[in-house]
C-alpha cells in the first residue's frame, strides 16, 4: 500500500546513537557523517537502546585504541541490534567479525557513502522536509566557538610505528578554495578558533602540485604557506596542528610574527636521538631542529610549540633516553606529551629486529620524561606571572570561567582561569592579566 504525504510527514524522524572515537581527523569524519544524517531528517540520541541505529566511529592506530573501540561496539551490541562500525579499525574488519560477528555493516575511515548506505537499510530515513535542514557549516561536535578544519586526508610518509597510511591512504589533499569557502562558512557561523589538521599538515598541496583554485576574485595555491596566509584574513585565530618541521615551515612563522596566524605549532618531533629516529623513519629535516627552533623565538618571540615523544622504541638505549632529556632541557618547549611505545600489528617497527625495552623501563622512562617536562613548563608559565594575555572562553562560571591562551590548543594543552565581575560567555574572547601559575594552568582575573 502507497503512503500518502500525510502519514509520511507523520511518521517519527529515525533516531541515530553515534559514539566517535580517535584523534580530531575521525572527529572530521564523525562531523560530516552527523551532518548527512541531519540533512536526511535523521534525529541524534545519546541512548543507544532507544535509537534505530548505532553507528561507531572506530580507532585502530593502537592495540589500547583498538580495544577501547571493541568495547564501544560490544556494549552498543548489547543495548541495540543494529550496530554500524566506520572508521581506522574499519580498515581491518577481520578482528571486528571475529569478536562481533552480528554487526550490521564495517567501512573504513572516509567511506561516507557506505555508512550512509547502511544507516538506509537499517533506517530508511523520513524524508521530512521540515527535518531535513542543517545550518551551512554542517553539524559540529565541538562546542559553537572553534572547530577543527581538516585540509587533506592520508599521508605519503612511512614511519616505522605507524599503520595510519594503509588505514587512511596516500596524501590526498583538498583544493585551497575548498578549504577557504568551508573555513568562511565556519566563521560566519560564529567559530572564533579554526584548528587546522590533517595526518602531514605541512606536506599539504604536495599531491596536487600546488595547484591554483579560484576563491571568492583570487586564485589561491594549495600551498602550505599561502593556505595558512589566506586562513589568516578571515578573521578568526587559526591555530596549526600536525605540523612535520620541514624547512619550508620557517615561511609560515613570518604570518605569526604578523599576527595572521595564531604563534603555536603542534610537531610531533617524537624522539631527539638520531640513531631512533633513524629506525623511526621520520621526516622532515630535524638535524638542526634545535637552531630552528632558537631562529623561530627570534621571530617570532610568544612562539608555544607543542610536541609528542616516544618512549621505549625498539633499541632505544638509557644513552637515547638521556639524549632526548638534554634536547627537551634545551628546547624548552611548552607543551610536551609522551607516550609509552606499544607494538601496533602491521606495523614495521615489530620487525626491525631491535631488542624490546622491558615495560617497567618504559614506565620509568615516562615519568622521568614528565617530571623533566613538569620542570620546564611550570618556569615557562611562570614568567606569564603579570603579563596580560588574550584567552577564549571555554566554560563559563558564576565568578570564574575557564579558557585558553594562544598557547593552548583544546582538550590537549593547559588552561586559563579566569575571575571576573562581569558575566563571561562562552567563545568571548577576553584580555586577562595572569596573577598566578601553576605547573600547567594559569590564574588571573579579566581586565
Amino acid at each position: 500500500m502507497t503512503e500518502t504525504p500525510t502519514e509520511t510527514l507523520a511518521r517519527p524522524s529515525p533516531k541515530i546513537s553515534f559514539v566517535s572515537l580517535g584523534c580530531p581527523k575521525a572527529l572530521v569524519d564523525s562531523e560530516r557523517i552527523i551532518s548527512r544524517l541531519r540533512a536526511e531528517g535523521y534525529e541524534l540520541t545519546k541512548s543507544h537502546a532507544g535509537a534505530d541505529a548505532v553507528v561507531v566511529n572506530t580507532c585502530g592506530f593502537l592495540d589500547s585504541a583498538k580495544a577501547e573501540s571493541l568495547e564501544a561496539i560490544g556494549k552498543a551490541l548489547g543495548e541495540n541490534g543494529k550496530v554500524i562500525v566506520t572508521g581506522c579499525m574499519g580498515a581491518e574488519p577481520d578482528a571486528i567479525n571475529a569478536k562481533y560477528p552480528n554487526v550490521f555493516s564495517i567501512s573504513g575511515p572516509q567511506a561516507y557513502e557506505s555508512v550512509m548506505q547502511a544507516v538506509h537499510q537499517a533506517a530508511p530515513p523520513a524524508h521530512d522536509p521540515f527535518t531535513d535542514l542543517v545550518p551551512p557549516q554542517g553539524i559540529k561536535l565541538t562546542p559553537r566557538h572553534y572547530a577543527y578544519l581538516k585540509i587533506s586526508e592520508g599521508c605519503n610518509n612511512t614511519c616505522s610505528f605507524c599503520i595510519i597510511p594503509k588505514l587512511r591512504g596516500r596524501l590526498v589533499s583538498r583544493s585551497a578554495a575548498d578549504v577557504l569557502r568551508e573555513a568562511e562558512k565556519l566563521v560566519q557561523a560564529g567559530v572564533k578558533e579554526l584548528l587546522v589538521i590533517s595526518q602531514d599538515t605541512s606536506a599539504y598541496g604536495v599531491d596536487v602540485k600546488y595547484a591554483e583554485s579560484m576563491w571568492n576574485d583570487r586564485s589561491v595555491r594549495a600551498r602550505f604557506l599561502d593556505l595558512s596566509r589566506e586562513l589568516g584574513s578571515l578573521g578568526a585565530w587559526v591555530r596549526l596542528h600536525y605540523v612535520y618541521p620541514y624547512p619550508h615551515v620557517d615561511d609560515v612563522i613570518e604570518l605569526m610574527a604578523e599576527g595572521l596566524v595564531l604563534p603555536y605549532l603542534d610537531i610531533p618531533f617524537q624522539h631527539a636521538s638520531p640513531r631512533v629516529l633513524k629506525a623511526m623513519k621520520r621526516p622532515g629535516n630535524q638535524d638542526k631542529t634545535l637552531e630552528r627552533i632558537v631562529r623561530w623565538r627570534e621571530i617570532a618571540p610568544d612562539l608555544a610549540i607543542r610536541s609528542t615523544f616516544i618512549v621505549g622504541f625498539p633499541g632505544e638505549t638509557e644513552e637515547d633516553f638521556e639524549m632526548l632529556l638534554d634536547w627537551l632541557g634545551e628546547a624548552k618547549l611548552e607543551r610536551v606529551g609522551a607516550f609509552k611505545y606499544e607494538p601496533v600489528s602491521g606495523a614495521t617497527s615489530n620487525d626491525l629486529g631491535l631488542p624490546e625495552v622491558p615495560a617497567e623501563e618504559k614506565e620509568r622512562r615516562y615519568r622521568r620524561l614528565m617530571e623533566k617536562q613538569q620542570a620546564i613548563s611550570a618556569r615557562i608559565l611562570k614568567n606569564k606571572v603579570g603579563k596580560r594575555l588574550q584567552v577564549i572562553i571555554d566554560e563559563a562560571g558564576p565568578t570564574v570561567a575557564s579558557g585558553r591562551s594562544k598557547a593552548d590548543a583544546p582538550e590537549i594543552d593547559g588552561k586559563v582561569y579566569v575571575a571576573s565581575r562581569r558575566p563571561l560567555r562562552v567563545g568571548d574572547i577576553v584580555s586577562v592579566k595572569i596573577e598566578r601559575s601553576d605547573a600547567y594552568d594559569l590564574h588571573g582575573i579579566a581586565v
